[in-house]
């Protein structure tokens, strides 16, 4: 029986990292449709949502059979709570992504007004702790995990940034401001994917300490 649970313990670890790494890749291409303003990828975006979605009820599901099954303790219970949770960071991850790829649909349509906000110092940050935060998850790497909690203000103070931007763009070209907008709002989907990598890493200092870090108690 304990080897039979260990078993489905790796059965899981593995169905998680394997959506982490496809919603990495989703994060890529939305980055991607930004710097690019393209809107093919965008809708290459949105047709492929189904599939994460599809894994993190899979992955759900094996975690409830697990607890209702072994009825776990201790680590391997903090382990799949954990899981459950960061299974659902994950898609909401991928949500953003669509929600950006949407945007970006949008934003193409308006060839004339230029993109005024530089995402990549953003975006490069929301990426590095969605990697940082699975790679600690993959180590078990509290190290790892605080830096993410940490860089998590850094995203903030582009989002305010790009308000005040707005702000002023809107002032000069007062018929750009839907599009305005919506570049606006790829900027808070951004930000809720650095919020989720944050989520992450924090589930990986509760599964190694048993500490709940959430809300910067850390």
């Amino acid at each position: 029986m304990a080897k039979h649970f260990q078993r489905e313990l790796e059965k899981i670890k593995k169905s998680i990292l394997s959506l982490g790494a496809i919603v990495e890749d989703r994060v890529r291409l939305a980055i991607k449709s930004i710097e690019s303003r393209d809107a093919a990828i965008a809708e290459q975006i949105i047709n492929m949502d189904y599939e994460i979605d599809e894994m993190e009820v899979e992955i759900e599901e094996e975690c409830l059979k697990v607890l209702a099954l072994h009825q776990p303790v201790a680590v391997d219970l903090r382990f799949l709570v954990s899981v459950i949770k960061i299974n659902n960071d994950l898609e909401r991850i991928a949500d953003e992504t669509v929600n950006i790829a949407y945007r970006i649909k949008v934003i193409s349509k308006n060839k004339d007004c230029k993109f005024i906000f530089d995402y990549a110092l953003m975006a490069e940050k929301a990426s590095a702790m969605l990697r940082m935060s699975l790679d600690a998850m993959v180590g078990l790497d509290t190290d790892m995990a605080f830096k993410v909690c940490l860089m998590d203000d850094d995203v903030d103070v582009f989002v305010r940034n790009t308000y005040e931007q707005l702000k002023l763009s809107i002032l000069k070209t007062p018929g750009d401001a839907g599009t305005l907008l919506n570049m606006f709002l790829i900027s808070r989907h951004i930000e809720r994917i650095a919020d989720h990598a944050t989520n992450i890493a924090e589930e990986v200092i509760y599964v190694t300490d048993g500490e709940i870090v959430r809300h910067g108690n850390f």
